[in-house]
């Protein structure tokens, strides 16, 4: 049989595994959100050169939905952050 102690163990390194990989994700979405601001500004870009209104308003919503996915990947830091001193 397997010592509870390990069983313990066992079970604490797979919880950190989960762990790193929501972080992992977040930080992926952090990027993608970096990415959408760039295009929004691109397109707010090209409306401005070729007076397109429509064109305006698509590259205003994907650089809010940047930013939007942006302060999503930031907060699994800040939660760790802000709990990284309490005692359990």
């Amino acid at each position: 049989m397997i010592p509870q102690e390990n069983v313990r163990t066992i079970g604490n390194t797979v919880k950190q595994n989960n762990q790193k990989r929501n972080y992992k994700s977040m930080t992926k979405l952090k990027i993608k959100g970096e990415g959408n601001i760039i295009k929004g500004k691109l397109k707010q870009a090209g409306a401005k050169l070729t007076d397109d209104t429509l064109l305006d308003v698509k590259g205003k919503s994907q650089e809010l939905l940047g930013r939007v996915q942006k302060k999503a990947g930031e907060i699994p830091a800040a939660v760790k952050k802000s709990h990284s001193g309490r005692c359990e």
